[in-house]
């Protein structure tokens, strides 16, 4: 035998020299406070949405007031319960939210991007569903700035030959 055969041997012999390849993939462990809630912050163009999930009948509070009466158009209220539905939890968590900033639509994006990332801290296996859906992607797009010399961000005031 030479001695690189003595030395590597046969592949039978590799399989218990080399260790086994693990998945390196990250495993995320449940977040809980001490109440057995979740929390996460979502934003959306300028409002941010600090949320709060845990067990319960469903009931979405938005800033101390019932999600009927904060976002009134049905629209904004499916934004909400999108993540749950995608995750098949509709009316087995109850949220408590508070929402700054921002327009209506905005908070309502806020709120499901929080709603979405507070999910996956309490249940760290939906998250694969969640992110499939594009509701942990925070959505950067902005109102660009007005700039100077024009009527609004890129229109021109009216030309006239006069």
């Amino acid at each position: 035998m030479s001695e690189t055969q003595e030395r590597t041997g046969t592949l039978a012999d590799l399989k218990t020299v080399v260790p086994e390849i693990t998945s390196d993939a990250p495993v995320y462990e449940a977040k809980r406070d001490a109440q057995g809630r979740s929390y996460a912050t979502g934003r959306r163009k300028d409002a941010v949405a600090r949320v709060w999930i845990k067990p319960g009948k469903g009931e979405i509070t938005v800033n101390g007031r019932p999600v009927g009466t904060y976002f009134a158009r049905p629209v904004l209220r499916m934004l909400l319960t999108q993540p749950f539905l995608v995750s098949d939890r509709y009316n087995q968590f109850d949220v408590v939210c508070t929402v700054t900033g921002g327009g209506l639509s905005g908070q309502a994006g806020a709120v499901r991007h929080g709603i979405s990332r507070a999910l996956t801290h309490y249940e760290p296996e939906l998250r694969s569903i969640l992110k499939a859906a594009g509701f942990l992607t925070r959505d950067s797009r902005k109102v660009e700035r007005k700039k100077y010399g024009r009527a609004k961000a890129r229109r021109s005031f009216q030309f006239s030959k006069r």
